[in-house]
């Protein structure tokens, strides 16, 4: 028969191992909750350089596009003047 000393040790055994097991248990959540994180914090900062870069973008276009509009009437007017220069334009009607 286990004296009082032989059943508490084998408790503490049993409960020790249990222990470990949550713990090992609860490290490998950690590890899958901290990749987790990391992923999406890394598509975070993804979205967010791409919302930039769209941003930067659409400011580069505007831009290109009003220079390109005030072109094509410097274009003009000049065209227009150098008719005017050369009287090809009827000049009253």
């Amino acid at each position: 028969m286990a004296t009082r000393t032989d059943r508490f040790m084998t408790a503490a055994v049993g409960a020790a191992r249990r222990a470990k097991q949550w713990a090992v248990a609860a490290a490998r959540e950690a590890d899958r909750l901290i990749e987790q994180a990391r992923k999406e914090a890394k598509s975070e900062d993804r979205r967010r350089r791409l919302k930039q870069t769209l941003a930067k973008t659409g400011r580069v276009l505007k831009a290109a596009g009003r220079a390109a509009l005030v072109a094509a009437v410097a274009t003009g007017i000049a065209a227009g003047r150098s008719e005017i220069i050369r009287g090809k334009l009827p000049r009253g009607r």
